[in-house]
């Protein structure tokens, strides 16, 4: 049985999460005043940045829903803290809940880059396009201060490795240098994740993400740059945003992006409670037409885990979107395959120590 503890009094500033429900691998916590507490809970809670040596960093994965197989992330949870975020479930592994502690008690790795060194030039790596934001945003504003994502992009650089790149955020542009010198090669290309173009509705549901209009502009300063970017119009909101579909498209192509993508909303495991709490404070009046949608895609259910499923859901509702989807693009010139990324440039830069070859 899941328990949940709500958060008393006011609704936290610039966070989504309504609770802290306990993980699947956490004790049961369940709120209990014995009269002692004084103290009024804090309006705005801190972010936490806890320090994890890491002894692997790169991820393999064998799902066919994926067009990569391997992926890094130098932190765990992400600060922007939507409250759709897939990923929110992985915080569970590490005692920690999927709701509040996602978005405040976060992990970062400073030894991530160091490590992927040593994985890359291991003499059995096979070379093939290495992900980054996969699970949390490589950009969320931690990276201000930790600099990880970069210094994961420096070591990729220097094996020419191939990288794609998916980021909400606007710090990416800071690394422009890099990633410019990469994609003259046909080393990166970047995804930029833009759900809605209303202000107000990103706020309280992306509640620390850069606005819609910035992020706009990170894909014009990319494009600019000679870096391929995609605009990534997901996760779809049946009942939400999906009526803002052509106009998010339309908004792409003419910020530079070259490429579109789109998911539908995903509810994996702790994310339907969390989600569905999110929908009861903010938009109730639209509450069940946008779960109904949803179980209508899934079989009955918040969500299908099922491989080919799960991303798009099945039925009349999204196929409607496909095609919608599908025709925009290609009315919009949006809907040319991205070139791959090339793999045949990869080398073992000379390390400190090694022999070098005569010839």
């Amino acid at each position: 049985m899941e328990h949940v503890i709500h958060s008393p009094g006011p609704r936290r500033k610039a966070r989504a999460s309504l609770s802290n429900a306990s993980g699947r691998f956490d004790l049961t916590r369940e709120p209990v005043d014995d009269g002692w507490t004084q103290e009024v809970p804090p309006e705005v809670i801190p972010a936490e940045i806890r320090l994890e040596q890491a002894r692997s960093v790169i991820s393999y994965n064998r799902s066919p829903d994926l067009p990569f197989d391997r992926s890094v992330n130098p932190y765990r949870g992400c600060e922007h803290g939507c409250i759709y975020c897939f990923a929110r479930p992985s915080h569970a592994y590490l005692g920690l809940s999927p709701g509040l502690d996602f978005e405040t008690r976060l992990i970062a790795r400073p030894n991530v880059a160091e490590v992927l060194r040593q994985e890359l030039s291991k003499p059995r790596y096979r070379v093939a396009t290495l992900a980054m934001g996969t699970n949390t945003d490589p950009y969320q504003p931690c990276e201000r201060d930790y600099g990880l994502a970069r210094a994961c992009l420096e070591v990729l650089r220097d094996f020419n490795h191939p990288v794609a790149i998916v980021t909400k955020g606007s710090l990416i542009e800071r690394d422009i240098d890099i990633l410019a010198e990469m994609a003259a090669k046909g080393l990166a290309r970047v995804g930029i994740s833009v759900t809605t173009l209303d202000p107000d509705l990103s706020r309280r549901m992306e509640p620390r993400a850069p606005t819609p209009a910035r992020r706009l502009a990170v894909i014009n300063r990319l494009s600019q740059a000679g870096i391929p970017v995609r605009l990534m119009t997901s996760p779809i909101v049946p009942g939400l945003t999906d009526h803002e579909l052509e106009a998010l498209l339309a908004a792409g192509a003419e910020a530079g992006a070259d490429a579109a993508s789109w998911i539908m909303l995903r509810l994996p495991r702790e994310v339907s409670v969390l989600w569905q709490d999110w929908l009861a404070e903010h938009e109730p009046h639209r509450a069940a037409k946008v779960m109904a949608r949803l179980r209508e895609m899934h079989g009955g259910r918040d969500y299908d885990p099922r491989w080919g499923q799960r991303m798009r859901g099945e039925g009349e509702y999204a196929g409607m979107i496909g095609r919608r989807f599908d025709a925009a693009c290609k009315r919009l010139g949006l809907d040319r395959s991205s070139s791959a990324l090339r793999s045949d440039l990869f080398r073992r830069p000379i390390q400190p120590g090694d022999q070098m070859a005569l010839f």
